[in-house]
């Protein structure tokens, strides 16, 4: 059986902003990014992955923390990954999207630059190894990520102009 047909035989998953997926069955995953980053982590010993979609960079401490946030998002995936038996240093990532896609006067918010800052921030401080990244750029990005043998295609989205 061809790899391709193997995919369509997962099951698949939509993953839409503020939220993760991690399940112990394999399941193809999509997800589209702009300014949102997906920091995807993959357990190759166990073949188990999970992947997150964060539109902000923190939590400032009120109302819900949900995973909307990356300080949360990245914390929580992890911890279900190791819930589903994965030992941290076995765990690896691969991490997309914070790009600049929306054009305005002034950048000020830098909503993208701060969501990979803080992506690549706390991999760091959690000694979880960065095995590929596309970030940045003014361009968004459509993934889609197989959780059981950690592969990640990714396309970039042309802007559109009406």
């Amino acid at each position: 059986m061809k790899s391709s047909e193997k995919n369509n035989l997962l099951k698949s998953h939509y993953l839409y902003p503020a939220a993760l997926f991690a399940e112990p069955e394999p399941h193809m995953v999509d997800t589209i990014l702009g300014s949102c980053v997906a920091v995807c982590l993959y357990d190759p010993v166990k073949k188990i992955g999970g992947i997150n979609h964060f539109m902000l960079p923190f939590w400032n401490g009120t109302g819900l923390a949900s995973p909307k946030y990356g300080n949360i998002a990245i914390q929580k995936l992890l911890d279900k990954m190791l819930a589903l038996g994965s030992e941290k240093k076995n765990i690896q990532a691969k991490v997309f999207g914070g790009g600049e896609v929306v054009e305005t006067k002034s950048n000020l918010f830098r909503i993208g630059e701060r969501n990979i800052e803080i992506a690549l921030k706390m991999l760091q401080e959690q000694k979880i190894h960065i095995t590929a990244k596309s970030v940045g750029g003014t361009l968004g990005r459509k993934i889609r990520f197989n959780t059981e043998t950690g592969v990640v295609l990714m396309k970039l989205i042309q802007k559109q102009h009406s």
